[in-house]
């Protein structure tokens, strides 16, 4: 039997030890950090931002398909201008955690199956030192997703849910009943009815008190939105309140100044998301001090955007942690985990903001339970595979 000679021994050796192979062949090999981390960092974006181009097309398909007889109906204008201009910007940045994780996922895992992270690796870059440019990449997208959820999205949210409320279907409220609401301190309003299509409340009454006392009440039949904080009462009658006196006046017409808007009490479905997040903050602010309470869904909302802005470095840390590595089936079966998780993570967010809404729990507390959930399951990949 003829034994093998040296070199033989030596490429067996080789299979059978790739890394310490590997390593030795990368020992005078320098790989330099910002070189790394523009490679990653390139990677990272460029894929990222490529997603979201295809799937935005595919999305405009269906769109297209699903709302076809508005669009034929509408001005081209409109439909251009007023809605896809807002509507691709609204849903990239709902999506964005699907995105950024995906990305990660894609790019990761195509680069261990091409043995890219093992050479890092071996020419001596730690795994933590790995995880940098990654963290660069989601601080990139995080702070385009905190610009674009609080600040330029909103405004443009306005045209397209008035587009949709005209041509697709309107969820605009028209109007109110048994309105009652504190205008200021101690002044409360209040309409049996108000129709945001005339501006013209009827039955209306405010009450002032000073302390517990009522002092004055002036009712009306009729009263008239004009501008900012001004209305117009119609067949109108004060009584003011002195102790056991008390004094009348009538009139036809009178103009005052009472400090509330038909959008303190007239609230439709996605108003909250036509407000960047200073407005937000006052309006849900002046909400609470006028005593209404269907501010959950604003509450929410403010929440939420700063939790999808943290969720782009947590869906980053699991992607990484989870592709870094070869695993048997290749890229297909991290991709497929990517998924499950990702789309598990905005049915959670789902779930835990239906427990804000019903009050089990605060806005501030279900926004944040999946980022916390989720940072929890990548602090423990990262540590299984920066081990491995």
């Amino acid at each position: 039997m003829k034994l093998p000679d040296r070199n033989s021994s030596t490429l067996i050796a080789n299979a059978v030890r790739p890394r310490q192979y590997l390593k030795h062949k990368l020992r005078n090999i320098k790989i330099t950090p910002s070189i790394l981390d523009q490679y990653i960092l390139k990677k990272f974006l460029g894929t990222y931002f490529f997603s979201i181009v295809l799937i935005l097309a595919i999305v405009v398909m269906f769109d297209v398909n699903e709302k076809l007889d508005a669009f034929l109906t509408a001005p081209f204008k409109e439909t251009i201008f007023d809605y896809f201009c807002s509507f691709l910007p609204y849903f990239a940045n709902q999506f964005s955690p699907l995105f950024v994780f995906i990305s990660v996922i894609f790019f990761t895992s195509k680069m261990a199956g091409n043995s890219e992270i093992i050479a890092i690796l071996a020419a001596g870059v730690s795994f933590r030192r790995l995880l940098v440019p990654y963290m660069v990449g989601a601080a990139v997208i995080a702070a385009l997703t905190f610009a674009l959820s609080n600040y330029i999205i909103p405004p443009t949210n306005v045209k397209r849910i008035a587009y949709t409320n005209k041509y697709v279907k309107n969820r605009k409220v028209e109007e109110g009943l048994n309105v009652q609401l504190m205008a200021s301190p101690g002044v409360v309003a209040f309409m049996a009815r108000y129709d945001t299509k005339t501006k013209t409340g009827y039955q209306f009454s405010l009450d002032k008190f000073k302390g517990k006392t009522l002092v004055s009440r002036l009712t009306a039949r009729t009263i008239k939105y004009d501008t900012l904080n001004n209305w117009r009462v119609e067949n109108y009658m004060i009584r003011n309140f002195n102790g056991m006196r008390e004094s009348v006046s009538y009139g036809s017409r009178l103009d005052t100044v009472i400090a509330i808007q038909p959008r303190d009490f007239i609230i439709s479905r996605n108003d909250q998301e036509t407000l960047t997040t200073p407005e937000l903050a006052t309006y849900i602010e002046e909400q609470k001090q006028r005593g209404v309470a269907n501010i959950k869904q604003f509450e929410i909302e403010k929440e939420r955007r700063f939790a999808i802005t943290a969720a782009a470095f947590i869906l980053t840390l699991i992607g990484m942690s989870l592709s870094a590595r070869k695993v048997k089936g290749g890229m297909g079966v991290n991709i497929g985990i990517g998924l499950v998780l990702s789309f598990t993570y905005i049915l959670f967010s789902s779930v835990t903001s239906s427990f804000a809404v019903s009050g089990v729990t605060s806005p501030a507390i279900a926004m944040w339970i999946p980022n916390i959930v989720y940072f929890i399951i990548g602090i423990f990949l990262y540590y299984k595979a920066s081990k491995y």
